[in-house]
């Protein structure tokens, strides 16, 4: 074996250790870096996520931002409206009392106008005339003197017309209604009235003739008897001439249908003249002077041709159908214009 062999494999093991020693440090190396590698990839993957859930809040925050600010603009605009409304409101009541004086009184009559057209009554107007010349005498300022002047001209023309009282009418008309069942008709027999001063005769009673003295006792029993038939038969005659009497009645008929109405007919024609009276009360209520005024000229007429005037009731119903007709027209309540005119001239400061 030659010399060299020895140290020749020596170093050839010493070359080996050496490489194998290089391969382990190297495979170690390797090792710790993929470690590191891995640790780094999953710090990433950590920082990458934390960025995204930062970002999603932040997203978040941001719409609630938005929101938050629009929800600002809103509120901003609204105390912007509400100053505008404050402000206007401060102005308004810082006003002078004139104006605000004569703003109120012109609403009142104009309101006050509109009630005295519906209703046909003068009586609002006239109340709101009378409380704004109140106001003004307490108010007495100089400037409104001559919306004061002018208030008392129009309450003095409004106050000079007669409105027509529907209620008080409608009143009368009814109880024109109500004695329609005992208006006597003119072809009724009615009792004869007694004379003045005396009263009806008493048929139960029988009384002897003051014109004849009962005969003394001591006369005889047959003059006592003739003196009795004598009473009995001027009694009787009394008796049967008033009932004759009765059973003729003369009347004066102008219309001649009149004494034609039968006993039947008789609540039809009443029923009729009702419904005259009703339709003249409707009238009256919707204002409608015209229709109501040939309603009662109608009832009127039927009153004078079918029931008998010479009756206290026939009389007093038509009396009170000619009141009705005589107040049921139209009336025009003149129009406040003075003191329009000057309420006008006040607020322009005229």
């Amino acid at each position: 074996m030659p010399s060299w062999a020895g140290p020749a494999a020596l170093a050839l093991i010493l070359l080996s250790l050496g490489a194998l020693a290089m391969a382990w440090q190297s495979w170690s190396r390797q090792q710790s870096l993929e470690q590191e590698l891995v640790r780094r990839q999953e710090a990433a993957q950590i920082g990458v996520t934390q960025a995204r859930a930062a970002a999603t809040q932040a997203l978040d925050q941001s719409r609630d931002a938005a929101a938050k600010v629009a929800l600002l603009d809103v509120k901003l605009t609204e105390v912007a409206l509400q100053r505008a409304q404050l402000e206007e409101l401060m102005q308004s009541m810082s006003r002078s009392r004139d104006e605000n004086m004569v703003g109120d009184i012109e609403a009142g009559i104009q309101v006050a106008m509109q009630q005295t057209s519906i209703t046909g009554s003068a009586e609002p107007l006239v109340a709101t005339l009378k409380q704004a010349d109140e106001r003004l005498q307490r108010y007495k300022q100089p400037r409104l003197e001559g919306v004061r002047r002018a208030v008392a001209r129009d309450l003095d023309r409004v106050k000079a017309v007669s409105v027509v009282d529907v209620s008080t009418l409608t009143i009368k008309l009814d109880e024109v209604a109500r004695l329609l069942d005992e208006l006597p008709l003119l072809n009724e027999a009615i009792p004869r009235p007694a004379a003045p001063g005396r009263s009806a005769p008493d048929k139960s009673a029988v009384k002897p003739s003051p014109k004849r003295a009962e005969p003394d006792a001591d006369a005889g029993r047959m003059a006592h008897w003739w003196w009795q038939a004598q009473v009995g038969w001027d009694d009787l005659a009394q008796a049967v001439w008033g009932e004759t009497r009765d059973l003729v009645r003369v009347t004066r008929i102008d219309h001649p249908e009149a004494a034609l109405v039968a006993p039947e007919q008789a609540f039809f024609l009443r029923e009729n003249l009702k419904l005259r009276l009703l339709n003249a009360r409707l009238a009256l209520l919707s204002r409608q002077f015209d229709t109501a005024q040939a309603d009662l000229r109608e009832s009127r007429e039927m009153l004078g041709r079918f029931f008998d005037m010479r009756s206290r009731k026939v009389a007093s119903a038509s009396e009170l159908l000619g009141q009705i007709a005589g107040q049921a027209r139209q009336v025009v309540v003149p129009r406040p214009d003075d003191t329009l005119s000057a309420l006008a001239a006040a607020a322009a400061g005229r």
